[in-house]
């Protein structure tokens, strides 16, 4: 079974936002397959080495939907990955959203239904 899905990444600067795509393993939390756009990370290294970096988060999307969460950065082995606990509530955080009928929010949910799950 395939448990990888497409992701977009943003390592976030003090004045700008480094994007690129890649696929996480929702069984492992790895992230492969990193491709930066307008990004040379050949040339300037990862953007998680610049002095001015802060942090870096992905977006998973689905049907018009996103699902934010945190993305960790190993510069020594220049991996992207999602932690454990970050992981598990992702996948929490996204089955609640992704299977919400078109045109409801979380919040346009009505309690009893809620409750219910």
């Amino acid at each position: 079974m395939d448990l990888k899905v497409p992701i977009v990444i943003a390592d976030e600067l003090t004045e700008s936002v480094i994007e690129s795509t890649g696929y996480l393993d929702l069984a492992s939390g790895e992230i492969r397959g990193v491709e930066y756009t307008d990004y040379d990370s050949g040339l300037q290294g990862l953007p998680a080495e610049s002095p001015d970096y802060e942090f870096t988060c992905g977006t998973l999307s689905n049907d018009g939907r996103e699902v934010e969460f945190r993305i960790e950065v190993d510069v020594v082995s220049e991996k992207y990955s999602v932690s454990a606990s970050e992981l598990l509530e992702l996948k929490g955080r996204a089955a609640k959203l992704f299977t919400l009928a078109p045109g409801d929010t979380p919040n346009t949910i009505p309690l009893a239904k809620r409750k219910a799950r």
